[in-house]
């Protein structure tokens, strides 16, 4: 395979460990930071074990794509009354999903492509706060 091919493969790893991270960890500020710093870390880890800096740099990128989107739609999620565990669980299997995924040529960086116009479409589709019967009582 090209050096192509293991940069994607790193990318798509970084993604998924991403995911899993911000499943986990997103539910506050700190956690955001803290599951950004551990993806970029297993990302780049990831790289290095694959070859060397490119598949790292690709691997930590991807770390940031992962966190950065699953992050939004955790939060989204636990907004509306969803579980902290079972959204954890839901995105873990997806975080397998991605990580699987990234073993098909070329997937790594769809999903690093992909991930962030969901994320944009997401964050156009979310519902404005509605004001209810507070306008009402005013006087």
């Amino acid at each position: 395979m090209g050096e192509w091919y293991w940069i994607g493969l790193a990318v798509g790893l970084g993604v998924g460990c991403g995911i899993l991270l911000a499943g986990f960890l997103a539910v506050s500020r700190a956690g955001l930071l803290a599951a950004g710093a551990l993806a970029v870390a297993a990302g780049v880890g990831i790289g290095f074990l694959i070859e060397n800096w490119d598949e790292a740099l690709g691997g930590g990128a991807g770390g940031v794509v992962g966190v950065v989107v699953t992050a939004q739609v955790v939060r989204g999620a636990l907004r509306r009354g969803g579980t902290r565990g079972g959204t954890g669980l839901l995105v873990a299997l997806a975080a397998l999903l991605a990580a699987g995924a990234a073993f098909i040529p070329g997937i790594g960086y769809a999903e690093a492509l992909a991930l962030p116009a969901l994320a944009a479409r997401l964050r156009r589709r979310s519902p404005e706060r509605y004001a209810g019967l507070r306008t009402l009582a005013r006087d």
